[in-house]
């Protein structure tokens, strides 16, 4: 799992619908997940730190998570299919029990920055629809590597196998 930030909502040209816009730490990789308005809206209130007279949704489902003596632990957003993705929301109580709830990325998204808690993403859905922010780093990695794995010679696996041999007794 891969830790990302909510980087910002931006809206579809074409359909005019919401996307939320997560970035990895670095900032090397972006992931736009189309939302609903209502999400949206939920979501830029709490960036923007704007108060409302009344609890929101997703206000209300954290008091009743904390209220039930649990506290919300993290998000991940774990798979992909058809363009569809799927999160689950990790609950804790603090006595290792864990308890976890099937939600919409963007439900889980704006629960997860109420409470400042960390948002993940698999590899797998990352691999399926994110976007490079830095081409260049990637590149230079891509390269790096590449001079690594050429560089690498039979006697290098030598000790490794000795080891892995040790272990096995």
């Amino acid at each position: 799992m891969i830790e990302m930030k909510v980087m910002g909502i931006a809206i579809d040209t074409a359909s005019g619908s919401p996307i939320i816009v997560l970035n990895d730490l670095e900032n090397r990789k972006a992931l736009p997940i189309w939302i609903g308005s209502a999400e949206a809206g939920a979501i830029i209130r709490k960036i923007e730190n704007i108060k409302v007279l009344r609890p929101m949704t997703h206000d209300l489902i954290i008091d009743i998570i904390e209220k039930t003596g649990y506290k919300v632990d993290r998000v991940e957003i774990n798979d992909v299919e058809n363009d569809t993705y799927y999160s689950t929301i990790y609950l804790s109580d603090g006595n290792g029990n864990e308890v976890t709830i099937d939600s919409r990325p963007s439900d889980a998204i704006a629960v997860a920055i109420r409470v400042e808690a960390p948002i993940f993403v698999s590899a797998k859905v990352l691999a399926d629809g994110s976007v490079s922010c830095d081409s260049e780093k990637d590149e230079a990695e891509s390269q790096e590597f590449r001079n690594f794995i050429q560089s690498i010679k039979p006697s290098d696996f030598e000790k490794l196998l000795k080891d892995d041999k040790q272990s096995d007794q």
